[in-house]
């Protein structure tokens, strides 16, 4: 099978267009990120203006398009809608058996290597070029830049640059 590096570029721009609930001025709204970036103006490649927490209650005081602008307290900014969620967010959320939150995680956990899960997943479901694939992803992955995934998304007219 032959593999193409703007796969990735095009799987990186439908997971920026996550789903995103419709939310209203005055309404309620979570942080969904580790850590969510508040901007000057609602434009991707903005100022930041302040940062929250994961699962941080905000309040939405205006909505332009997928952006919102959000408060909480003394704090405001905007965010692309598709970083916040209607509901809170577990924050004992767990991804293959991993706590998502560092407090509920051990240092063995946190610093094993994943490869040779990934490569026991795979036989396990009988993928036998997983290791293969996976040095793949990785190698390809390793020469994809941030400055790349946002071009793509630009030109597309993905995620935050709808």
């Amino acid at each position: 099978m032959k593999k193409h590096p703007s796969r990735l570029l095009l799987l990186a721009g439908l997971l920026a267009v996550s789903a995103f609930a419709a939310f209203e001025a005055g309404s309620f709204a979570y942080t969904k990120r580790v850590e969510t970036k508040l901007l000057a103006e609602p434009k991707p490649l903005a100022e930041a203006s302040g940062k929250l927490a994961f699962a941080h209650k905000v309040k939405v005081e205006e909505v332009q398009g997928s952006w919102l602008r959000v408060s909480e307290g003394d704090v405001s900014g905007w965010v692309f809608a598709g970083n916040l969620a209607a509901a809170m967010p577990d924050e004992g959320a767990k991804l293959d058996n991993v706590s998502f939150m560092a407090s509920k995680t051990t240092a063995s956990a946190a610093t094993r290597g994943l490869d040779e899960d990934v490569v026991k997943y795979a036989q396990q479901r009988n993928l036998p070029n997983a290791q293969a694939d996976l040095q793949w992803l990785q190698d390809t992955a390793a020469g994809i830049t941030e400055a790349d995934v946002d071009a793509f998304l630009q030109e597309s007219k993905k995620g935050e640059f709808q």
